[in-house]
């Protein structure tokens, strides 16, 4: 095992950092030692990390190298190449920007170095400088890397821990808002807690009082390179010839910060002309619309747009009005539904939620997609419906209503009798089933409410009943006594997707209910079992003891020489006088254990095999409530898991038993109950499956049905082929009671019916046409006849198997089944495609003889931003309509203080929450949550949802806000757009250009929606909104509107500017509307008409824009405006360089050939917009460029030269340049000092190799350009004297 030595201080933030690194290593976690590391090591500093014996090539020091190593065993130094890269950056920024200027600011208030005000005041200032760099780099972000916690996170929070500690008031806090969140996600994760404790964060800067069990030895105190030569000069042994050079050279890298502090404090002493105070940046307010509208009128559109966009302001009376107008029916624009649609028909039926409760993340996912799909369809004119239901969550429901009965009025649901306990049901279904109508509402879904259907509705329940007769009638559905998945709490079977598969890598004591102690699992038992009639034994082995009660067998491979003398022979049970054959089966592994394998068929899936082939007993030892039956005393009675000890005890008491040790398994928990899942023989109702999977399989391989995307095929294929029946019967009172009826005959001369058998069972749609059916059956009269109708009800599955042709009516003939069956696409999530999608398809195909759609497109499953499934026992579990209105974190526990979760699990999720949301979720609209769900939509992955980058869609709703608001003030009030969206041929350079990139984003968003490609629709619409027409476009057209009234052609060109402006903004928010339907509704109904009498009401109604209409898109101009912002580029980082940060300068562009010279100028006043120059000047490569310029090169074809003379003090930028040529020459010799080591390549991880390896090519690049900028200055230099 590795060893890390670190420092017991409790601020040595360089140790804290390897020991957080350790507690993400994962399973190599090093053994964590308190103390200097042997001087056998030449490692004297601290932390250092020794792996394996120790030897010079196995041992680590420092914390970068340290904290490397420690975080790539765990996977958290990046996941890739650029990840490592950007991993390694925030590595250099802790240690060379934050850790001196911490440092600075709170060694003087440790008492590690004296106190200088000024010098302390200054440190502050620079601390808080480079925090406002990272709060600017986190905004958008919840970690520094990637969407979850890496070295980089590591590093940095350590760095700034002290100032958070000691230095950071409550007031700097508020004005770092995103590193504040950042940082405290970061020490609320259980690596940061087991290390750190609780982090107390200071209240008020003053000096610091250290816990008295904080070490006082200078040594321990290693807080950072000043403090650590001191402490180990006063106590420790020699340091080596190395050791000293390095501290020298960080003492002298403090001292040289000290002094420029100092430098820079004097500075601000002196007289200095008065600068205007920035603004301060406004936050995102909430902004209430106040305009009374009676619900289902259109919202007041005629006063002014508030200063800044406001989700509340925004999403407030839409959806009422286009309920009210009918937009989301297929009726709309229509005289019939049945009316012929040349463009086509789109119909979808929405995934069912389950009644229970309220939507998650994952749902809102599925209706963010379902809804854009929708509108998107609508918009395109085909007649389009998008039809709602809900499911009754069969076992979900009962156990929410017990529960609730029993927290309420201390009563079971077999106090009540089973039809109280169904109207108890349907009371709670009345008062919380509107909740997710209410959601989905509130996330903009067009859903046609009308047509909204429950499984447990009439309509739908005669669907149900009616597919179960048809399908027994035809024997489809039979009866059969089989082993299921049994919940003894639930007392009902459950579906596989109901068991949770517990992972269990040896002994584990698990929680079961009904038992106050914790339950081993996790151990392989071997026993014996004697054979007959010798002396002989076989040992077998176990991982459930108990169910040795009931076997019947012990099973060897036919060809294991081992057992061969043993044919025939049988063992004997020591319990009972049960005799047992040897019996010899292909399924047994003999390189497992001892070859011999235990048969309990009653209670295990792979032992009811061997059972049915070798005709085996099969002995049931456990009721439906997990107490021990058929089985001799003292067991007969107990529950299964005190039978489990007991047996045991029993073994050891006979002798038979062998050893105990640890087994990797899984464990199968029902996720409703948390109870351990038993395999248990009960008679059911199946369905054989065999004949309609195979028909659903050959639908897809003949092309009748595709599945998006494909990579699902191959899982498609591979479960219809190797399908197995379907249990569909479950013990449960909530759902469709199963219409089959047991027959009695009450004549003498018809022999007594036995459960399983078939024949003495008849289904019916009531129970007088079942007993007509049993008394022709048995030719007898029907008085004669005696009826009981199964208790058990349906699996859910059953009933939403036929939702897509049930909600129409089936099996009634129909306008709406006519019309709207088959749909066109099915849309959910891949967890549920066998569940769901396969039973859709077969049971479509088995009662309607049609496909039930033509596309299934499956969406990645939602996770939380560590990769975690949604759970509501780890709290996160997030409301959509939290993240749209905003939540705090007392509003978030409060959510799991109402819910059902017991109080163990409320605590736990409570504690998931602090951690993920310390600060609350921030309001961040429907529109920003929607259109977040879809760009993270890529198909064929996990979506790792992180709440908090919802907020950055946000910001960029406010950016489209006031784009719009500029450009309506641009266009002016008596603006009246063309009739249709044409070239006039008059357009600018700029124009063309923008009407380009509007067509190209046309076509990017059509072949998306086709696709099904979200992200590709997302990136396109927001690279042209924000980066083509924010950025680029309305720049451009500044000058052009600002020089309008000059002369008459200048006012024609505004004129054709703002028609292409009102293009460009009424077909942008066309684009983006059924992605952000509500800000784009808002923002269009303030437009001015192109046909006021005729075009739609809404923009939801409103053709999408195709790319017959905008065919605008021209590479040539594409390329020439590419061109262009390259020479922009490269002016504007010329121009950061030298820091004319207001000053305009000429520029000269040296230009290849006379085709770049042309070109040049006919952008040339977009490029002296763009570029904030005083004058754009055209130069052929052999005229000269005036002296005194910077140069850069902006591409093959052209030179920028940016005239620097007389704008700056060139002395001054000499020597700040020099400085920083000296600096980068240090840092580069150091890292060649280091590269050349003997030991380097073999002790330095390769990745890290080849990060340094970059760094120097980097700071070689760097250098280059500042010996450039010098030579430059000193040539101006020259001339001017």
């Amino acid at each position: 095992m590795a060893t890390l030595y670190v420092s017991p201080h409790p601020d040595d933030f360089r140790s804290l950092l390897a020991l957080i690194a350790a507690e993400f290593s994962g399973a190599s976690r090093p053994q964590t030692v308190t103390e200097d590391p042997p001087v056998s090591l030449n490692a004297r500093s601290r932390p250092t990390l020794v792996l394996g014996a120790g030897e010079g090539d196995s041992v680590l020091s420092g914390d970068s190298a340290v904290a490397w190593y420690l975080a790539d065993q765990g996977k958290k130094a990046g996941v890739d190449a650029k990840q490592q890269s950007q991993v390694w950056q925030w590595l250099s920024f802790a240690d060379n920007e934050l850790t001196p200027v911490s440092c600075a600011v709170v060694f003087p208030l440790m008492g590690v170095v004296g106190v200088d005000k000024k010098l302390q005041q200054s440190s502050r200032a620079e601390l808080l400088r480079v925090l406002k760099v990272l709060n600017q780099a986190l905004e958008p972000r919840t970690f520094l890397v990637g969407e979850s916690i890496t070295l980089a996170d590591m590093a940095v929070a350590t760095a700034v821990l002290l100032p958070f500690k000691y230095a950071l008031e409550p007031s700097d806090r508020n004005a770092l808002t995103n590193v504040t969140r950042w940082f405290t996600t970061c020490i609320n994760q259980p690596q940061f807690l087991k290390v750190l404790g609780k982090v107390t964060l200071c209240e008020k800067m003053g000096p610091v009082t250290l816990k008295t069990d904080a070490p006082t030895d200078p040594k321990a105190a290693n807080v950072c390179p000043a403090a650590d030569s001191a402490g180990a000069a006063a106590n420790g042994p020699p340091k080596t010839e190395a050791q000293l050079k390095k501290e020298a050279k960080k003492r002298e890298k403090m001292e040289k910060f000290q002094q420029k502090k100092e430098t820079e404090a004097k500075k601000k002493t002196q007289p200095a002309t008065e600068k205007k105070a920035k603004p301060e940046k406004k936050e995102l307010g909430v902004i209430t619309y106040n305009v009374p509208t009676p619900p289902g009128e259109k919202k007041d559109v005629v006063s002014p747009l508030p200063d800044a966009y406001s989700p509340l302001y925004v999403e407030a009376a839409w959806y009422s009005w286009w309920e009210k107008q009918g937009f989301f029916k297929p009726e709309y624009g229509r005289k019939s539904i049945s009316e012929q649609n040349p463009r086509g028909v789109f119909m979808m039926c929405i995934p069912p939620p389950n009644v229970t409760g309220s939507l998650h993340l994952g749902h809102a996912l599925t209706n963010a997609i379902q809804d854009s799909l929708t509108r998107w369809h609508r918009m395109r004119g085909e007649t389009t419906l998008w039809n709602p239901g809900c499911d009754h969550a069969g076992i979900a429901t009962q156990v929410v209503v017990e529960k609730k009965l029993m927290r309420e009025r201390g009563m079971s649901r077999h106090d009540l009798g089973r039809e109280n306990f169904i109207q108890e049901v349907w009371k709670w279904k009345n008062e919380k089933g509107d909740r997710i109508y209410h959601q989905l509402k509130k996330l903009g879904s067009t859903l046609d409410w009308d047509r909204a259907c429950f499984t447990m509705d009439e309509k739908l329940s005669y669907g149900v009943q009616e597919a179960f007769i048809r399908m027994h009638e035809e024997g489809v559905i039979y009866r059969s006594k089989r082993l299921v998945n049994w919940s003894c709490t639930l007392n009902s079977a459950i579906s596989d997707i109901e068991v949770d598969k517990k992972e269990l890598t040896g002994r584990t004591l698990l929680p079961v209910p009904g038992y106050k102690e914790k339950v081993e699992f996790g151990v392989l038992v071997s026993f014996a079992y004697k054979v007959e009639g010798s002396d002989e034994e076989v040992i077998v082995a176990t991982t459930r003891i108990e169910t040795m009660l009931g076997d019947t067998a012990v099973a060897v491979h036919p060809t294991d020489p081992r057992y061969q003398h043993l044919k025939g022979k049988t063992v004997l049970h020591p319990f009972c006088d049960r005799k047992m054959p040897i019996v010899f089966d292909d399924f047994v592994d003999m390189s497992f254990g001892t070859g011999a394998v235990k048969i309990t068929p009653a209670h295990d899936h792979n032992d009811y095999e061997v059972g049915e082939r070798h005709n085996l007993p099969f002995i049931n030892i456990l009721d439906e409530n997990g107490l021990l039956i058929n089985v001799p005393p003292p067991y007969l009675g107990m529950k299964r898991f005190e039978a489990r000890k007991a047996v045991l005890q029993d073994l050891k008491d006979r002798g038979q038993f062998k050893e105990t040790k640890d087994n990797p398994m899984v464990v199968p928990v029902c996720s409703r109950s948390k109870d351990i899942v038993e395999p248990l023989l009960k008679p059911q109702w199946y369905v054989n499956c065999s004949d309609m999977g195979k028909q659903a399989a050959d639908a897809t391989r003949e092309g009748r049905l595709k599945i998006i995307p494909d990579h699902h095929l191959k899982t498609w294929y591979n479960w219809l082929d190797n399908i197995r029946d379907w249990c569909i019967s479950r013990q449960l009172w909530w759902g469709h009671r199963i219409p089959a009826y047991f027959i009695t005959v009450n004549d003498p001369s018809v022999k007594p019916g036995e459960d399983m058998d078939g024949h003495y069972w008849v289904s019916g749609r009531s129970e007088e046409e079942a007993r007509q059916k049993a008394a022709k059956r048995f030719c007898v009269s029907v008085d004669k006849i005696t009826l009981r109708q199964d208790e058990d009800v349906l699996d859910t599955w059953f009933s939403s198997g036929i939702f897509p042709f049930s909600i129409f009516g089936w099996p009634n003939e129909t306008q709406d089944l006519n019309m709207f069956y088959p749909g066109t696409l099915l849309e959910t999530g891949h967890d549920i495609l066998f569940f769901w999608v396969a039973r859709m398809v077969m049971m479509g195909l088995k009662l309607t003889g049609k496909l039930p759609f033509k596309e299934v497109y499956l969406h990645a499953v939602v996770r939380d931003a560590h990769g975690r499934k949604m759970s509501k026992s780890l709290g996160n579990v997030i409301d959509p309509l939290d993240v749209i209105t905003g939540i705090t974190l007392e509003g978030l526990h409060a959510q799991l203080t109402d819910s059902n979760l017991d109080p163990l699990e409320a605590e736990k999720a409570k504690q998931g929450q602090k951690s993920d949301y310390p600060n609350g979720i921030p309001e961040c609209g429907t529109d920003a949550l929607r259109f977040a769900l879809c760009a993270y939509t890529s198909q064929g992955r996990d979506i790792n949802l992180d709440v908090n980058r919802i907020l950055g869609y946000r910001h960029f709703c406010n950016k489209l806000w006031n784009a719009v608001k500029f450009s309506m003030k641009s266009l002016g009030d008596n603006f009246v757009p063309s009739e249709k969206a044409q070239l006039c041929s008059e357009e600018c350079v700029s124009d063309r250009w923008i009407l380009s990139r509007l067509s190209a984003a046309v076509g990017l968003c059509d072949a998306g929606f086709k696709a099904y490609d979200f992200p590709a629709i997302t990136t396109a619409i927001y690279n042209f909104w924000l980066y083509e027409l924010c950025d680029i476009y309305l720049e451009s057209l500044k000058p052009v509107f600002s020089k309008a009234e000059e002369d008459g052609a200048s006012q024609r060109q505004a004129l054709v500017s703002r028609q292409s402006l009102y293009t460009c903004l009424e077909v942008g928010l066309r684009l983006l509307s059924p992605l952000m339907p509500f800000v784009t509704e808002e923002l269009y109904q303030r437009l001015p008409r192109r046909r006021p009498l005729s075009d739609p009401p809404s923009i939801s109604v409103t053709s999408y824009p195709n790319t017959e209409e905008f065919c605008w898109q021209s590479d040539e101009v594409d390329r020439d405006m590419e061109f262009v912002m390259s020479v922009v580029k490269t002016i504007r980082s010329l121009r950061s360089d030298y820091n004319l940060n207001k000053t305009r300068a000429d520029c000269y562009l040296q230009c290849i050939d006379p085709a770049t010279v042309s070109l040049v100028q006919k952008y040339c006043l977009q490029i002296q917009t763009l570029s904030y120059s005083q004058a754009i000047i055209t130069l052929p490569t052999n005229k000269p460029v005036p002296e005194g310029c910077a140069v850069a090169i902006a591409s093959d074809r052209c030179t920028v030269n940016l005239m620097l003379k007389g704008l700056i003090d060139v002395e001054k930028e000499v020597a700040k340049l020099m400085t920083k040529r000296g600096d980068l020459e240090k840092q580069m010799e150091k890292l060649r000092e280091r590269m050349v080591k003997n030991d380097y390549k073999e002790k330095v991880p390769v990745k890290v190799q080849e990060q340094e390896a970059e760094k120097l090519r980097q700071s070689q690049t760097e250098l280059d350009k500042v010996k450039e900028a010098v030579e430059n200055f000193k040539k101006m230099m020259q001339l001017s004297a």
